[in-house]
């Protein structure tokens, strides 16, 4: 953003890494600072939850709601039976409308916690496109709609030129979605006063074709704001494991588990994720992200509190926080475990070395196998990975057992004999 917005809503996002590109930002800017903007996300309903990968689009309606803004959830009642073709490689299975309508349901149970819904003009209101989708009338759609859309840009745009690249088909069907998302920002300025419509950075041609539309049909202005596509340090897709996605519904992925995804973030990571999915002050955020060593796992810990109590409470977020601690720090839950004592004079000025630690508990038979194990990423202290050969237990760690992991199965406890 190549200037200093005066709306809190700009200012907000600017600073914590949601701002990609905007049309008229200016302009928008204005808009906001003067009054109540709506603005909206659309989320087609292809899955009973959302996952992770969502989740810096659900912030960006949580912060327009928390300044004094109007947030709008369009479920793709309608286009989930379209499926969008943006960079996928593939035409999405076409579901029933009773698989999409319980779908609907779910999600609605995951923005019950980041948003307020109500009768104020700051509540959040959830719609569904099939409304308006469903009774087009084809013929009329073509004049009214059509007309107005180039096949020759549309063929243009990077979600579609990469699908006809790759030779991959492309149908008629999903050709026509990206004129349907532009319908539904047209409707939901004429029946909701909707003038800003976010989406990550894959969606800009979409949204500026419903802008586009609208200033033809209306005469009107209407914005159109994209995030940044995120992506872990190591280059992953965001909230992708080994085990599958990290979904925001409790029922299919526990707090427990969600919690340990955070808990287990690569320290590169660390600042960038306590900006975007928590409402921790700046400066905090940057001075955690800032640590190193054993501290930056102090930080994670930070990331994960936030982050699960925003999806699903204080109590949850307290019960897998203790449930973490006892797995990872208390001995008692550990029973049967390879234990190591060790007295005061083997520590060194800072510690025990991480080296000797593997060593005398038997979990490597040499120090250049434990290099190797760190540099796999097989090495974990409470958990968490290790990356530096030279790193040294901290003597605060030592106030309980720390666990000791050499890849999945083998572990030990490491104890100061008191």
């Amino acid at each position: 953003m190549a200037f200093n917005p005066k709306s809190e809503f700009l200012r907000v996002i600017q600073s914590r890494g949601f701002y990609a590109n905007c049309t008229a930002v200016q302009d928008l800017d204005r808009s906001l600072s003067v009054g109540t903007v709506a603005g909206y996300i659309g989320f087609d309903a292809t899955a009973n939850s959302l996952h992770v990968g969502s989740l810096i689009q659900i912030m960006l309606l949580r912060w327009l709601q928390k300044t004094g803004n109007k947030p709008i959830i369009l479920m793709g009642g309608g286009t989930t039976k379209i499926g969008d073709p943006s960079f996928r490689a593939n035409q999405r299975p076409i579901l029933s409308e009773d698989q999409i309508e319980r779908n609907i349901v779910g999600i609605r149970t995951v923005f019950s916690r980041y948003l307020e819904f109500g009768d104020m003009p700051t509540s959040a209101i959830m719609i569904n496109n099939s409304d308006w989708l469903d009774h087009l009338n084809y013929m009329e759609f073509l004049q009214d709609v059509g007309r107005h859309f180039s096949v020759n840009r549309m063929l243009s745009f990077d979600s579609v030129k990469s699908r006809l690249d790759r030779e991959q088909s492309l149908s008629f069907l999903e050709f026509n979605y990206m004129i349907l998302q532009a319908c539904d920002f047209l409707e939901l300025f004429r029946r909701h006063g909707c003038r800003l419509q976010m989406g990550g950075a894959d969606q800009w041609g979409n949204i500026v074709n419903g802008v586009d539309l609208t200033r033809r049909l209306e005469d009107e202005q209407i914005f159109g704001l994209t995030s940044p596509l995120l992506t872990t340090a190591d280059g992953n897709k965001m909230g992708k494991t080994a085990n599958g996605a990290v979904w925001l519904n409790p029922k299919i992925c526990s707090p427990y588990d969600f919690w340990q995804y955070w808990r287990n973030v690569a320290d590169a990571d660390v600042e960038r994720f306590l900006l975007l999915f928590t409402e921790i002050d700046l400066n905090e955020c940057k001075r955690l992200g800032k640590l190193d060593g054993q501290e930056i796992n102090d930080a994670k810990t930070v990331l994960a509190n936030a982050v699960t109590e925003l999806a699903h409470g204080r109590n949850a977020r307290n019960t897998a926080f203790s449930t973490a601690q006892s797995v990872f720090e208390d001995r008692s839950s550990s029973e049967g475990l390879p234990t190591l004592e060790i007295t005061e004079d083997q520590l060194s000025a800072n510690g025990f070395p991480i080296v000797q630690a593997f060593l005398k508990s038997g979990l490597a038979f040499s120090g250049k196998e434990v290099r190797r194990l760190i540099e796999s990423g097989g090495a974990r202290v409470n958990g968490a990975p290790i990356s530096d050969a030279s790193f040294v237990i901290p003597s605060s760690e030592l106030t309980s057992a720390v666990k000791l992991s050499s890849g999945k199965k083998r572990h030990a406890l490491l104890v100061l004999k008191k």
